[in-house]
């Protein structure tokens, strides 16, 4: 048996919570990681993993090995890169989660730039506004805007979006130009953004001078996506507050036109999210201090002037 194979093996059972995502993330047969699960446990003499047709658990003898074993892996991982050119050179495959807007808008018009540095570094971009399960995903990073209420996961703030209340001209000719937040209670139509945590539309909120308002009202349309949210209001179908850097090019040509600008939104917080039990590689630590070098000039776009228009109610 290979003691440190079979290790990593069950570690990564135990992360993905089943044998077949487990195997899919290190591109091995199914059978070859029960055999070497099985082969470990045979050496141990203790039972590591409950297996059943529709779940595995670990029991508390490999809840108790699961974490010295992680610490000996992370342990070798150290040791390996302290004598591998790697250290000054990282290479392999990382596996990054990030929203919809933030892909298009800001991660990957910068990754040409991160991918000359680093040419040894392949990259999967899972690109989605729905949570993944970084340990069962084999997901190393998201990248992630508003609050954090996963403790179990270690977070590192890359910067702030501004934010802008913004609409169509056709909707604003149709319904006028709201003058303070609160006329958006009279008859306005507005586009809701739903978390796809809760299924919860996010409320509209403004600040001016120190203050905030908090303004909810019922949405005509409610969406769970960030680009999806945004093409929305560019057909007229209503208000939405967005992210600057996303409407920026719209608000530059005409197709949206910026409202309420004494009551802009609060800034919108963004992190890059990694597990706090999972051995963090070279390759992952020079992405993090590239998002923290490059990323928060790129969030922090504010509106600029937009072309004028004419609008008559």
């Amino acid at each position: 048996m290979d003691q440190l194979l079979a290790m990593r093996a069950f570690a990564r059972v135990v992360e993905a919570g089943s044998f077949t995502r487990a195997a899919d993330s290190l591109d091995v047969p199914n059978a070859t990681m029960s055999k070497l699960v099985q082969e470990l446990e045979a050496h141990l003499g203790v039972r590591l993993l409950q297996r059943t047709t529709r779940r595995v658990t670990v029991t508390p003898e490999g809840q108790d090995y699961y974490a010295k074993a992680t610490r000996v892996l992370r342990d070798l991982e150290d040791i390996d890169s302290s004598f591998n050119v790697a250290r000054t050179n990282p290479r392999g495959h990382l596996r990054i989660d990030v929203g919809g807007s933030t892909a298009r808008d800001v991660l990957i018009p910068l990754l040409p730039d991160f991918l000359a540095r680093y040419p040894d570094i392949r990259i999967d971009l899972g690109v989605s506004d729905r949570p993944v399960d970084l340990i069962s995903d084999n997901v190393d990073c998201v990248i992630r805007g508003g609050p954090l209420d996963n403790s179990s996961l270690i977070a590192r703030h890359i910067g702030d979006a501004a934010m802008v209340t913004c609409a169509a001209p056709v909707y604003l000719k149709q319904f006028g130009v709201p003058a303070y937040p609160e006329e958006l209670k009279n008859g306005h139509r507005l586009v809701g953004y739903m978390s796809t945590q809760n299924g919860r539309t996010m409320p509209f909120r403004f600040e001016r001078d120190g203050e905030r308002t908090e303004i909810k009202v019922e949405h005509r349309i409610g969406i769970n996506e960030s680009n999806a949210h945004f093409a929305a209001s560019i057909a007229g179908l209503g208000i939405i507050q967005t992210f600057a850097y996303a409407a920026n090019p719209a608000l530059r040509d005409g197709t949206l036109v910026e409202i309420l600008k004494k009551w802009r939104p609060p800034s919108y917080p963004f992190h890059v999210v990694y597990p706090q039990n999972r051995h963090v590689t070279h390759r992952l630590r020079v992405f993090i201090d590239w998002l923290l070098e490059c990323f928060p000039a790129k969030l922090r776009g504010t509106a600029p002037g937009a072309r004028k228009k004419t609008l008559r109610s």
